[in-house]
C-alpha cells in the first residue's frame, strides 16, 4: 500500500514536493487506524461478555423466583400449622380452666395444675 502511494506521489508534481510530510501523515493515519480498530475489537469482545453475564443473571433470577415461591409456600404451611396448633392448645386450656375454676372456688388454694404446665411446654416446642 505504501509503495502504491509512493508511486502516485512521485507522479503528481504538487504532492511530490510534500512527499515526506505526506508519508509521515499517511503512516500516522495508518497507526491510528490500527489502534482504533484494536480498541473497537476489544470493546465488542467486552460487550459479548456482558451479554453472556446478563443472560446468566436473568437465568439465576428466574430460578430464584421459583425458589422464592417454594419458600413462601413452606412458610405459609408452617404458619398454618402453628396457628392450628395454637388454637388447639388454647381450646384445651380454656376447657381445663373451667374445670379447675369450678374445683377451686374463692377461698380455696390455687395451684398450677400439671396439665397447664404440660400445655405451656408443648406450646413452646417446635411443631413436629
Amino acid at each position: 500500500m505504501l509503495t502504491a502511494a509512493a508511486f502516485f506521489i512521485r507522479r503528481i508534481p504538487v504532492i511530490n514536493q510534500y512527499r515526506t510530510p505526506a508519508q509521515v501523515l499517511g503512516i500516522a493515519l495508518l497507526v491510528m487506524g490500527v489502534y482504533w480498530r484494536g480498541g473497537y475489537a476489544i470493546e465488542m469482545e467486552w460487550r459479548e461478555r456482558v451479554a453472556e453475564v446478563e443472560a446468566r443473571v436473568a437465568a439465576a433470577e428466574a430460578k430464584s423466583a421459583e425458589e422464592n415461591v417454594k419458600i413462601v409456600t413452606k412458610v405459609v404451611t408452617k404458619t398454618q400449622v402453628i396457628r392450628t396448633r395454637g388454637e388447639t392448645i388454647t381450646k384445651y386450656i380454656d376447657r381445663e380452666i373451667v374445670r379447675y375454676d369450678e374445683k377451686f372456688a374463692p377461698g380455696g388454694q390455687c395451684e398450677i395444675p400439671k396439665e397447664f404446665i404440660k400445655a405451656h411446654n408443648s406450646a413452646a416446642e417446635a411443631p413436629k
